[in-house]
């Protein structure tokens, strides 16, 4: 896999976004137009059904598993999130947050975690709130234009089809764990 942040130009740029990697402890991801392409589909009971990238959710799996805590922090409030979380193992799902900011910091005290262990991964300018509380904020390829100018890292999938397994094989490679991974194999459910 080709070194994270790829557009950084100077050496000491990629060094020092390898470091941040490094010492993420929580990754916070927002669901829609993230874990999802963000589109909204209604059955004929008018439930919506949200359409969710297995690869993003063995990447979680894999974060867990090397040590990380993955927590969900979505505006958004349907029973497809919490089904997603809970079929992860993801034992902070927070839904329905208005405010962003406030709901990271609220996570991140009940965690015991910093802003400078954190890492945030969104798509739009709701999103972008939380930048105060991150060491990384993190934007996948189709997220808002404003988000992508002021996120640390712009990734090249979009949204819902892989954004999150980039972010993650970005976090594993940073510990060292990505090679044992590729050599070995995943030996558990996916996600």
């Amino acid at each position: 896999m080709p070194a994270p942040f790829p557009a950084l130009r100077s050496r000491l740029q990629r060094l020092a976004a390898g470091r941040r990697l490094a010492a993420v402890q929580l990754l916070v991801c927002d669901v829609d137009g993230v874990l999802t392409d963000g589109g909204l589909h209604y059955d004929a009971a008018g439930q919506v059904v949200k359409r969710f990238n297995v690869r993003d959710g063995l990447a979680i799996r894999m974060l867990q598993r090397a040590g990380l805590e993955v927590a969900l922090l979505s505006g958004g409030r349907s029973g497809a999130i919490e089904q997603r979380a809970r079929h992860l193992q993801i034992r902070h799902c927070r839904v329905g947050v208005g405010d962003k900011l406030a709901g990271l910091q609220e996570l991140q005290a009940e965690l015991g975690a910093t802003p400078a262990t954190t890492a945030f991964i969104g798509d739009d300018l709701n999103d972008l709130a939380v930048r105060p509380a991150t060491a990384l904020l993190v934007a996948p390829a189709d997220a808002d234009r404003a988000l992508r100018r002021r996120a640390d890292w712009v990734l090249r999938s979009p949204g819902g089809h892989g954004a999150v397994r980039e972010l993650a094989e970005a976090l594993l490679q940073s510990r060292g764990a990505l090679g044992v991974l590729h050599s070995s194999g995943w030996r558990e459910g996916n996600g």
